[in-house]
């Protein structure tokens, strides 16, 4: 979940900070601009003024000497070259130069310069120009009228370079950019807190959820940190978790009553029904019969108080050879397989893992019970033990007719058989049996098809030390903090 919302907000913030950053850069632009436009405007206006008391054309003749004004004029617009490097020129309306520097600066028949001009000669002073942006090699142009006695008689122009104005405009760019970055950091380190505190308390909920899926059904979830409508949803959970564990303990304290009361009459019903075959001729199917089912109904009632017990004992956890205990309860088995014709294969190098050796032992007897009921004579039944990652799984494959996928999803339900097998002795218990013991430590049991024909079935056990409940949930709550 955080994967997905994470990246969300950070999508969402930097949009905002876009969408603020963008205009700002524009008007830093355009702010720098306006700034050199108006110190052109008041440049050319300076020279205006100056122009005005020129009264004196110069002869085309030449020879003349231009009168005082005129050079008062030239030397200002010489020094403002000189200091600014920025072209200036007076013109009167037919283009004559008055006064001009550098000496080749003309008034041309195109362009930005031509229009000022033009413009400035209906005594309208230049339009603000058109945008330079920083990777722009524009150029400005500002064009003020010199006006005398009402009339146009000469026209001021200044064309200036951008250079300077283009790199304030990246450096305030750049602080902007910088501030931005700097936001955007504040807000991904917001965000990480805002949702690992949003989060905490839905990791912890999973954790406890699937302890609670696993068989550990004392695990609580602590009702603190995160909203008020999580803590509230953690104290729901608990309630719910608590009363979910009481039906099943009233569940299981039932069933472990109910089959140790009735194994008492049972044992006092199959003496009855020996006693009773003594009195009726050898042979007779009706007592084989009741006799036969009685003792299934003996099985069934040790198999549903095992299931209980199973469910209801703790996991002795230690680091067990996997692999040597494998090959012990295959040894076990073995005479049992001979007598059936099936061959039994270990292949169980030493591989070690955490689990409860009486509860493993158990649960792989059930599992090897099975695969050697339904393997015919002839056929193998495989024992292997592998490390693989996180797990060490005992692998059992046999050589039986299999099941099908939608019976695969089915195994291991309570007293649930095959159609195909209702004839094969069993109470459909073992492997439910299976899961309860193996669960309690932390393992896990699964099912599969065994090609070309047959069942395998896995049993996997962890290989590091399982962490207790306050742990794991120090551990989430670690991990959130960290992020």
């Amino acid at each position: 979940m955080r994967a997905r919302l994470l990246p969300l907000l950070i999508v969402l913030m930097a949009g905002v900070l876009l969408a603020l950053g963008f205009p700002l850069a524009v008007s830093v632009a355009s702010a720098q601009q306006q700034k050199v436009v108006v110190d052109r405007i008041d440049d050319t206006a300076r020279f205006a003024s100056l122009a005005q008391f020129v009264t004196t054309r110069p002869r085309e003749s030449g020879g003349q000497v231009p009168d005082e004004r005129r050079q008062t004029l030239q030397k200002e617009i010489d020094r403002y070259y000189a200091v600014y490097g920025i072209r200036a020129g007076v013109f009167y309306r037919d283009q004559v130069p008055m006064a001009l520097s550098p000496s080749g600066f003309d008034v041309p028949d195109r362009g930005a310069l031509r229009q000022a001009f033009d413009e400035a000669l209906y005594s309208r002073r230049s339009h603000d120009p058109a945008q330079v942006w920083p990777w722009q090699q524009g150029r400005l142009v500002v064009a003020s009228p010199v006006i005398r006695d009402g009339d146009v008689v000469a026209v001021v122009v200044t064309d200036s370079p951008t250079g300077a104005m283009r790199a304030k405009t990246l450096r305030g760019w750049l602080v902007i950019a910088a501030g931005e970055a700097a936001a955007m950091l504040l807000a991904v380190g917001a965000a990480l807190r805002l949702t690992g505190w949003v989060l905490r308390p839905v990791r912890v909920l999973d954790a406890t959820t699937h302890d609670i899926a696993t068989g550990r059904l004392k695990s609580r979830v602590a009702a603190a940190g995160g909203p008020p409508e999580l803590r509230r949803l953690a104290r729901s959970f608990n309630e719910m978790a608590d009363h979910v564990e009481d039906v099943l303990e009233q569940q299981r304290a039932f069933v472990a009553d109910a089959s140790h009361q009735l194994r008492n009459p049972l044992a006092a019903l199959l003496l009855r029904i020996e006693v009773l075959s003594y009195e009726l001729p050898e042979g007779n199917e009706e007592i084989a019969s009741v006799r036969a089912e009685g003792k299934r109904l003996a099985r069934v009632l040790d198999d549903l108080l095992d299931l209980a017990l199973a469910e209801h004992a703790a996991a002795d956890l230690q680091l067990t050879d996997i692999g040597e205990l494998a090959a012990e309860r295959v040894e076990a088995w073995r005479l049992t397989a001979e007598e059936k014709g099936v061959r039994l294969v270990a292949q169980c190098p030493a591989a070690t893992g955490w689990a409860d050796p009486v509860a493993l032992s158990s649960a792989l007897d059930a599992v090897v019970d099975n695969a050697l009921k339904f393997t015919p004579e002839g056929e193998q039944v495989t024992v292997t033990v592998v490390a693989n990652g996180e797990t060490t799984a005992v692998e059992v494959a046999d050589g039986g007719p299999g099941l099908r996928d939608e019976e695969l999803a089915r195994i291991g339900d309570r007293f649930w058989r095959s159609g195909r097998h209702q004839n094969v002795k069993g109470s459909g218990l073992g492997l439910s049996i299976s899961r309860a013991l193996l669960t309690a430590g932390g393992g896990s049991i699964s099912y599969a098809h065994h090609e070309p024909h047959g069942l395998r079935v896995t049993l996997r056990v962890p290989r590091t030390a399982p962490v207790p409940r306050q742990g794991v949930e120090a551990s989430v709550a670690q991990g959130l903090t960290e992020r």
